[in-house]
């Protein structure tokens, strides 16, 4: 019994300590403003840690802010969508180990609720081309019914990071516009 209650304890501390040391994700090594005009901010840091590309996980976090503030805009009746010519990407350092990634995403008024877009995400490579495909069909569940989603041109540093933006409605947000 007390060789079991031994080799129990081994068995979930190594589990605990090798889970928590694979899990590779974007520490509090950025920060993201937005405003009514948009969202911008910068990840410093390294690019990545175990092979886990941990700078591009900035994408996702800008994604899901930019998501956010267009909400909390059309809430407040301030319709906007992501004006994709003018996002600004940079990379400075990529391919050394460690990276600044500045992403500044602004807004556009539009005139009309449903004109607007309250939904935010992209599909990106850091040294890879992205996997729209897979994501359009990963994206597809949320759209309303006859709509569709608005896809940036490909947008790329001059380091090799490469991104898609793409924006849709919200179904909940934006259902009176179904």
């Amino acid at each position: 019994m007390k060789t079991f209650l031994v080799l129990f304890a081994i068995t979930i501390v190594s589990t605990l300590f090798c889970t928590s040391k694979n899990k590779t994700t974007l520490q509090n090594d950025y920060q993201i403003n937005c405003s009514e005009n948009g969202c911008e901010g910068t990840y410093k840091g390294p690019e990545f840690v175990d092979g886990a590309d941990i700078a591009h996980q900035f994408s996702n976090k800008m994604a899901g802010r930019v998501g956010d503030k267009l909400k909390e805009l059309y809430d407040q009746e301030h319709y906007c969508k992501v004006a994709f010519s003018n996002i600004s990407m940079s990379t400075a350092g990529m391919g050394s180990g460690k990276v600044v990634y500045s992403l500044e995403i602004p807004f556009v008024e539009v005139d009309e609720k449903c004109q607007a877009y309250t939904s935010f995400d992209h599909v990106g490579g850091w040294n890879h081309a992205p996997a729209l495909i897979r994501r359009k069909a990963e994206l597809r569940a949320l759209l309303m019914k006859g709509h569709s989603l608005d896809i940036s041109a490909l947008k790329t540093t001059p380091e090799g990071l490469q991104e898609y933006w793409i924006q849709w409605k919200n179904k909940r947000t934006q259902a009176v516009c179904e």
